[in-house]
């Protein structure tokens, strides 16, 4: 079949490319595993305080159970999945349970937050499981094993816990691990071993379908800044506003000439378009997310009455007409909106609610992630979410994004049901992310983990040392070691920023395409690579060089920040080991990579960067600089630019 990435592009916007099919990989038989519970109790709402740890059974029941006001009774089970090999694909995974009695219930499975114990949890220290079922059964039978899907809780290695739920009146009892005979609670997967064969690009591997990556519990946003869509003034890209304005250090009337301009990067420019550019541009970026696997953006509300306001309103718009299965987070900015009050501020976001596209819960909850959620207290929002309620209808499930988490976790903790962090863009800031998630996760939460690239503000006059791309995967491994319920990529285009992950004049579709392999690992497990691809990241001036342009005011490194360095990544993803010849400003070195994902860098050199990959004299791959680097260069630019051998 056709590269999936490439054909769902083609389908949405006219970029030139062509699909290209790839070599199937030969048939292999499945492979099934199955772990026991390593953990396994029930809770008792009519027992907060009892203990069933001992019990060789378990009982799950609703609200009503045993004709009680509050009787309902959770099984909580934990697996620690171990030793599913890199290439494994098609991953399913099955809960099995035996019944103790013959009933007629239904039983859901959802996934547990928060930290639990077999010998100490109880109903009143139970830890959260209030988010969607992803997986049910109905109809039990004494002695036999019911099976539940719970693939999309349980994408690869791993410690997992579940719920399992009902609503019933009557009870369904299941064996627990501590009943003789081996009959406690069982965890399946079923597995493909990766078959071979090498596949065309732009990617390193398959990219999942879109229903296939949406059916995972994990969700991916990228934050959409207002500011700085496709086009301005749909004019010829030489001509443009972004040209003549914002990249141009004498723009605006030399507005910005003491940092050499606004921006350094701008979004892949387009000739000029009729009828309504505006959205047709919104629909292009709506798309380019779509294919690149994301489940929908974050959108920065920084007004309601202004041009930034409607472009949210187009965003909006623009989603549902290419997929309104492509959500739309709400996230009104506390600082752009400090003026606004409640009730301008209900009646805004109960506009945007009435769209198929934008973001809500399983049960109808509206999604509303305030950037900057502690620019007001927590009792100002609790008001405006009764505000929402009784004179819109309209539930809302708060996800407050802080600047400052740990300051004011506590106090936002009992009207939010998740919280989220802006974060920091250097490997030494986002060494140990885990902590957050797990408080979070404690106070019963969901998180949503910031993943980002880098980040240099001229205007601000302030750089963070983002190592190349070493930024963007320790943030991914934090969402990923740590089982942050949601990602937000930080951001899609905040160019002011140089945070995109956009579709860039400067990186093309490099970092997108990086990040959908992690995306991918994140959602269902990390895939198989099949095609031999390589990245190169330098920056194209050394952080000490001093520009030719009169500037003022310079960049300089964030406190705490990773310390500056001088060097070009190659980052690589390989069917199997390679040579790879990187020659920098004329000098060359040759240093063997391996299997899979590998990173390494090399000093920078005045010159154009490029690396070539080879398995004996034949090369597989080969990607150089967009830019050449200089030691002089026109104005200080910081951020890294960006190339793949695929594009």
């Amino acid at each position: 079949m056709a590269n999936r990435y490439r054909t769902l592009l083609a389908a949405f916007v006219l970029l030139g490319t062509v699909a290209v099919t790839p070599a199937q990989a030969s048939a292999v038989e499945p492979v099934s595993v199955t772990f026991a519970a390593a953990e396994d109790v029930f809770i008792s709402q009519a027992e907060p305080a009892k203990s069933f740890a001992t019990a060789t059974w378990m009982s799950v029941c609703g609200t009503g159970c045993g004709s009680a006001a509050a009787g309902q009774r959770v099984a909580l089970t934990r697996f620690e999945v171990t030793g599913l090999p890199a290439d494994a694909e098609d991953v399913k995974a099955t809960l099995e349970v035996v019944s103790a009695r013959t009933t007629d219930t239904t039983v859901s499975v959802r996934p547990v937050t928060g930290s639990w114990t077999e010998a100490a949890t109880t109903w009143n220290t139970r830890p959260a499981f209030d988010g969607p079922a992803v997986g049910s059964h109905t109809g039990f039978t004494a002695g036999a094993t019911a099976r539940l899907d719970v693939s999309s809780a349980v994408p690869g290695n791993g410690t997992y816990a579940l719920a399992l739920t009902g609503t019933d009146a009557t009870a369904t009892v299941l064996m627990s691990s501590r009943e003789t005979g081996n009959r406690g609670p069982k965890l399946t997967l079923t597995y493909t071993r990766g078959g071979g064969g090498q596949t065309a690009g732009p990617l390193p591997f398959t990219l999942p379908g879109t229903a296939a990556l949406r059916a995972s519990g994990r969700k991916v946003f990228a934050h959409y800044f207002t500011p700085y869509p496709i086009s301005l003034d749909n004019r010829a890209p030489d001509t443009d506003y972004y040209a003549r304005n914002y990249l141009n250090p004498d723009g605006e009337s030399g507005k910005h000439a003491a940092y050499g301009g606004l921006l350094r990067d701008r979004p892949v420019a387009r000739a000029p378009i009729s009828g309504d550019y505006a959205l047709a541009d919104l629909k292009t970026e709506v798309s380019q997310a779509i294919a690149a696997g994301l489940d929908g953006f974050t959108v920065d509300i920084l007004s309601v009455t202004s041009e930034n306001w409607t472009r949210v309103r187009n965003l909006v718009k623009a989603a549902e007409a290419v997929d309104p299965g492509f959500k739309i987070v709400l996230m009104p900015d506390t600082n752009g909106l400090a003026s606004v009050d409640s009730a301008a501020l209900a009646a805004a976001m109960a506009e945007l609610a009435a769209s198929e596209s934008v973001f809500r819960l399983a049960d109808g909850r509206l999604v509303v992630a305030p950037f900057k959620a502690e620019g007001r207290t927590p009792a100002w929002w609790s008001d405006w979410m009764t505000t929402m309620e009784t004179r819109y209808g309209i539930k809302v499930a708060l996800v407050p994004c802080f600047l400052d988490f740990n300051r004011y976790r506590d106090a936002f903790a009992p009207i939010s049901y998740g919280f989220a962090n802006w974060g920091n863009r250097n490997p030494a800031a986002n060494a140990s992310l885990g902590a957050n998630i797990d408080r979070a996760h404690d106070l019963g939460k969901i998180w949503m983990q910031p993943v980002s690239v880098q980040d240099e503000r001229p205007n601000q006059g302030i750089f963070d040392e983002a190592g190349n791309t070493e930024n963007l995967r320790a943030t991914w491994k934090g969402a990923i070691d740590g089982a942050a319920d949601w990602v937000q990529l930080t951001t899609w285009n905040d160019y002011s920023e140089n945070t995109q992950f956009a579709p860039s004049r400067n990186a093309g579709w490099t970092y997108l395409d990086i990040n959908a392999y992690y995306l991918t690992c994140y959602k269902l497990g990390c895939p198989r690579i099949t095609n031999d691809t390589a990245y190169l990241t330098p920056r194209i001036q050394p952080v000490a060089a001093r520009p030719a342009y009169a500037q003022t005011k310079l960049m300089q490194l964030r406190g705490g920040s990773t310390a500056a360095r001088d060097t070009v990544e190659v980052l690589t993803m390989l069917t199997a080991a390679a040579q790879v010849t990187v020659t920098i400003g004329g000098s060359a070195q040759t240093y063997d990579a391996p299997a899979g994902v590998s990173a390494r860098t090399f000093p920078l050199r005045a010159g154009t960067a490029s690396a070539t990959v080879a398995r004996g004299s034949t090369p597989v791959a080969q990607v150089t600089s967009t830019q050449a680097i200089t030691t002089t260069p026109h104005v200080q630019d910081l951020h890294y630019r960006a190339a793949s051998s695929e594009r």
